[in-house]
């Protein structure tokens, strides 16, 4: 039987699931030149009920036709759409797109519905087979095509969709970020007129939103309390007697004196000093939580080394970039605004001429941690995860790491006294790093298959 007169017939069967019985309402038409999207979502072409089948995402697979060879032999092929629960081809997990075969079973999720993929071929005229493929619904009509079968009723939980959301609401729809913003706005109206306790209200969501950002793209879930801790390490030890032994060595003993306003330097000398006395000596100070806490999960027993400890890259960068949000914290609202109001109002005359620019230098300080210190750091942090990776090669992964890390903090240091141009393009590169390290990270991991990582752009 060649393609030219034969009609191709895909069904997708429902098997296991409500409707299962139902006959002909259980199977789904596979089109030739239209993908088939199920999900939860009513733009999809299969539509489960969001009640009943509360494990299957939005958008949760497509299967795709792919034409073999041109004389129109076709196959069809189930992706996985980065579903919360996963796609399961004949009890394995799908992570790319597999052809399918007469008889595969498809499940959303490992306990969710089932789908049977049925193929087969009948003869015909060629007339007749552009005709029927010209009468098939497309993907952008077969939803519509379909509700035409379906009651004109609404359900208890389509009028109180909250009812029916469940866990959806909590992973999928950033139910804590919300709550958490609408207490600091809250927190800000209080404040109001207590510009000290206002800025720190501002300075820590701003932080906050920062890190969750960063802390999407990575993917993987760390327990918020051990972020919290290395943060707070971190600002602690900028209190403690520590901070003033790595000033003594850095900036003491080693060539990092940073000049005062009125020293004249050329160039190469400020970069200098900005790499011992503020790359090497920040960056190792941010790293000393980090490797505090690689230690402890060492000593730690299964499962709480592997959630606590630092085992991969991506622990390296979510543990790197909140100790920079303690390190940027504590330097922001400790000394760089106390200075910048103390020194507008001795100039004016006007306390609150000062608050105003204290606040107006914490919001870029704050919001710029992701160009800056949190770059840097969790630029480092990849690559003190990457040494326990590789641990043959760690002295040599650490080396480079500490160095690069440092040299664009000094870089950034350096160029800031010159030119705003350059500025930009020095915290767009240390961005860069610290994206692209995410990146490497993220296909590194051990523990991908488990991982969430966000994709802000759509598949193209």
């Amino acid at each position: 039987m060649t393609g030219k007169n034969a009609r191709h017939n895909a069904f997708l069967r429902l098997v296991s699931g409500n409707g299962a019985a139902s006959g002909s309402e259980s199977r789904f038409s596979l089109s030739p030149s239209k993908e088939i999207v199920i999900g939860r979502d009513p733009s999809c072409q299969v539509v489960l009920d969001a009640m009943m089948y509360r494990m299957v995402s939005r958008r949760h697979a497509v299967v795709r036709p792919l034409s073999l060879s041109p004389d129109s032999k076709f196959s069809w092929v189930l992706c996985d759409l980065n579903s919360a629960n996963g796609t399961y081809l004949n009890g394995q997990r799908l992570y790319e797109c597999q052809e399918l075969h007469p008889g595969d079973r498809i499940s959303l999720g490992s306990d969710g519905p089932q789908y049977v993929f049925e193929y087969e071929l009948t003869s015909q005229t060629p007339a007749t087979t552009v005709n029927q493929l010209a009468s098939l619904p497309s993907a952008t009509n077969y939803h519509n095509h379909t509700q035409l079968k379906q009651p004109d009723s609404v359900s208890f939980t389509q009028l109180f969709p909250i009812i029916s959301t469940g866990k959806d609401l909590t992973r999928k729809a950033y139910l804590v970020p919300g709550i958490l913003t609408v207490i600091f706005v809250v927190l800000m109206f209080a404040t109001v007129g207590r510009p000290q306790a206002n800025q720190v209200i501002v300075a820590t969501y701003i932080a906050f939103a920062a890190y969750y950002f960063v802390y999407q793209l990575c993917g993987k879930q760390k327990p918020w309390w051990v972020l919290m801790a290395t943060a707070l390490g971190t600002a602690l030890i900028l209190l403690s007697p520590l901070l003033d032994l790595f000033i003594f060595v850095f900036r003491g003993i080693l060539p990092g004196n940073l000049p005062s306003p009125q020293e004249s330097t050329t160039f190469t000398e400020l970069l200098v000093r900005m790499f011992f006395g503020a790359g090497l000596m920040e960056e190792l100070l941010k790293a000393v939580p980090v490797l505090a806490v690689f230690a402890i999960g060492r000593m730690l027993s299964s499962p709480w080394r592997e959630r606590i400890g630092v085992w991969e890259p991506l622990d390296g960068i979510l543990l790197g970039t909140a100790s920079a949000v303690g390190f940027t914290l504590l330097e922001t609202l400790g000394q760089y605004v106390p200075d910048i109001t103390q020194n507008v109002t001795q100039q004016v005359g006007i306390g609150a001429a000062g608050q105003l620019a204290g606040l107006q230098l914490l919001i870029p300080r704050i919001l710029g941690s992701v160009a800056g210190h949190m770059a840097y750091s969790g630029y480092l942090g990849y690559f003190i995860g990457l040494a326990v990776l590789k641990p043959s090669r760690s002295w040599q992964i650490l080396s480079i790491g500490y160095l690069s890390a440092s040299a664009l903090h000094a870089l950034w240091n350096a160029t800031g006294s010159i030119n705003a141009l350059l500025l930009v393009v020095v915290g767009v590169l240390s961005y860069a790093f610290l994206m692209a390290a995410i990146l490497k990270a993220r296909a590194l991991s051990p523990t991908r298959s488990q991982n969430f990582a966000t994709r802000f752009l759509g598949p193209r």
